[in-house]
């Protein structure tokens, strides 16, 4: 049965009845990053308390929300894919689009047959409210008033998302929006300046996880680097209360700007109780004169140095690094630059993106163009780079024993999970079972599994 609960898209607190949500059904989709992840599936939860089951196989939909990414044109694509195949799937349902292409492209969006809402950055808080309008049998939403984005300057307020969805792992969301402003991206445009709750409100949420069985959280952010800039506080004591949250046995800190990484953030990681030997950190280049043409913060001696910091103190750190390929003004001497300088570091795995164009950016300025050909050819020499790197990294503990948090299995899929510094361990058929998820159990690490993306278990 419905009841009535209180719901509050900051600062205000609205009264919706959820007796109109028992029995709906919702279809999610979520393209892009950690954020957005831990983004859909708080939304799904809420729902889910108030009555919205998530469709199974073969069931069609009242609902489908789409959580969109627009980090590139390839991005913006998919996620046109991904509303025409929603809408196809489930017809009748009412559809929402939401996240970053949703706060930069509403209007083409709603050009889209079948789209009944789009909710920009700030907006997606209010998602609640729209449909309880809906359900309680008002007016649908019409056609002047189809979509709501704020403009960028104005999107200030935090909303909190901590949540696993139908994963092991939970998403804590510590940050949002950033000041950076790189020539070739648009995330600032989409999700607003930085900004940050109080490391007591995340506290509490890890506390939170914790009882309801989490062993190991995820901290995203769009710069988590810059925790902490409107409310005095710093990332590191954010480190440092969350290591003391007993029954989280795990974090993991998904991205952080190579300026916005001290040397006592690296100190405090490598004796933590809890902080994985886990990073990621966003190159984009190897070379100099690309990161200033990319307005980036840092040259390749600071990134340098940070990598050579982390080896130093912790040698089995597992150190992925972003990096773009094909940007305006990288000639080749610049790419040469970059694949010398990555194949000299002492990183694990790269993830390497083509530069796209993007509406509005100050990348469009730089008169040397690289074309579409050149790009993938320098894709796939960094991603056999990165190839190498990581089989590398792993053959090393081929022999060696690791305690691994095991994940469930996507259907057809073996079951796998992760040591504390990242490598993948895959548990052969035969030894999996449905319980082992969540449970952080010791094996020993043989060989490559047939495709090389995992080594294979065997019990100690």
């Amino acid at each position: 049965m419905g009841g009535i609960i209180s719901i509050s898209p900051s600062p205000y607190y609205i009264m919706i009845d959820t007796s109109a949500f028992q029995g709906k059904k919702a279809a999610y989709f979520t393209l892009g990053c950690k954020l957005n992840f831990s983004e859909t599936s708080t939304i799904a939860k809420t729902l889910a308390e108030m009555g919205v089951n998530e469709v199974k196989k073969g069931e069609k939909a009242d609902l489908c929300l789409i959580n969109t990414c627009s980090v590139t044109e390839v991005a913006d694509h998919k996620c046109r894919q991904a509303i025409h195949r929603m809408i196809r799937n489930n017809p009748g349902a009412f559809v929402v689009v939401t996240g970053c292409y949703a706060q930069l492209a509403p209007e083409r969006i709603c050009q889209i047959e079948g789209v009944d809402l789009v909710l920009g950055s700030h907006e997606k808080a209010s998602l609640v409210q729209h449909l309880s309008e809906l359900w309680s049998g008002l007016p649908k939403v019409d056609d002047l008033n189809r979509y709501h984005t704020e403009k960028t300057k104005d999107i200030k307020s935090f909303a909190h998302s901590c949540s696993r969805g139908n994963r092991t792992r939970f998403f804590l969301k510590v940050q949002d929006g950033c000041d950076y402003f790189c020539t070739y991206c648009t995330i600032p445009y989409a999700r607003g300046f930085s900004r940050s709750p109080s490391i007591d409100s995340l506290v509490a949420q890890a506390r939170m996880a914790a009882e309801q069985g989490g062993r190991e959280i995820v901290i995203t952010g769009v710069n988590i680097g810059d925790f902490g800039k409107n409310t005095g506080e710093s990332f590191l004591q954010l480190v440092k209360r969350l290591d003391q949250v007993e029954g989280i046995d795990r974090y993991r800190i998904s991205s952080l700007e190579p300026d916005l990484i001290d040397d006592e953030l690296i100190d405090f990681c490598a004796d933590s109780r809890a902080f994985m030997p886990h990073f990621h950190i966003p190159l984009q280049s190897g070379s100099d004169e690309v990161l200033r043409l990319m307005h980036r913060r840092y040259d390749t001696a600071l990134f340098a140095h940070k990598i050579q910091r982390i080896k130093a103190l912790i040698p089995d750190a597992f150190i992925g690094v972003d990096v773009m390929v094909g940007t305006r003004g990288e000639t080749p001497e610049c790419f040469e630059e970059t694949f010398n300088f990555l194949s000299e570091l002492d990183v694990t795995q790269l993830h390497v993106f083509p530069y796209s164009e993007r509406k509005g950016t100050a990348a469009l300025r730089i008169p040397y163009v690289v074309d579409e050909k050149t790009k993938k050819l320098r894709s796939q020499r960094l991603l056999r780079l990165s190839e190498q790197k990581t089989l590398h990294f792993y053959s090393k503990y081929i022999g060696k024993t690791a305690d691994v948090l095991f994940e469930k299995a996507a259907p057809g899929k073996p079951m796998h999970g992760f040591t504390p510094n990242y490598i993948r361990v895959e548990l052969p058929a035969d030894m999996a079972k449905p319980e082992y998820d969540n449970l952080i159990i010791n094996v020993r690490m043989t060989d490559f599994n047939h495709d090389k993306s995992a080594l294979l278990a065997q019990w100690t």
